[in-house]
């Protein structure tokens, strides 16, 4: 079972390696990171790097294909060539997924009109504006597509979407084998949570 991961400049690196670390656990599991050429890509300038093992051009079909979101994301929107790549990817899965703003690239690739989905609280108006219509759940599948709300939310996804690939019990062993638990600190994780304080320093940039 071949999962894609497809990296660009300034991706967000939980939504890549957090369903990296429940997926894979799933037998046969072969994960691929790509990009526009193989070697290391970073989240930000000077930060930390993932390697993509593979060119876009190298990879012709796979099993899942699972697009992270991150700043680059909204740079990509009118980018052709990714876009038909998406598309060229999607016609073979069995599963096309996102995380965080992930989404918008799988909508500014026609694969969500009409669909409800999620991504990140801060681009519901860009992922309308593809035809698909938000909905504030962590995930969401609509037939062979899923989508996942903001960053952390690609570990739920991940967990589900292991359960119907393999089994309930294999998801179940997999949370189990890497400890997710989730028992914040605080209850600030969704806008409608945060307290105002918290909403003001994120506009100013932390």
């Amino acid at each position: 079972m071949r999962i894609v991961i497809p990296l660009f400049d300034r991706f967000t690196a939980l939504d890549a390696v957090g369903p990296y670390e429940v997926l894979k656990f799933l037998p046969e599991a072969e994960i691929v990171f790509a990009a526009t050429k193989p070697g290391p890509i970073r989240d930000v300038p000077t930060s930390l790097a993932l390697t993509a093992d593979a060119a876009f051009d190298d990879i012709d079909a796979c099993d899942v294909l699972l697009v992270p979101g991150g700043p680059g994301a909204r740079r990509l929107l009118d980018d052709d060539a990714l876009l038909g790549w998406i598309r060229r990817m999607h016609g073979g899965t069995t599963w096309t997924t996102s995380v965080c703003t992930g989404s918008l690239l799988l909508g500014a690739a026609g694969l969500l009109a009409g669909l409800s989905a999620t991504t990140h609280w801060g681009a519901v108006d860009v992922l309308e504006s593809f035809g698909a219509t938000y909905t504030a759940e962590r995930v969401v599948f609509q037939g062979k597509i899923v989508t996942a709300a903001g960053v952390s939310s690609g570990i739920d996804m991940a967990l589900a979407l292991a359960a119907r690939i393999a089994d309930q019990t294999t998801a179940e062993a997999i949370q189990l084998a890497i400890e997710y638990d989730p028992q914040p600190p605080f209850d600030a994780g969704s806008p409608a949570k945060a307290p105002q304080a918290a909403k003001d320093l994120l506009a100013r940039g932390i």
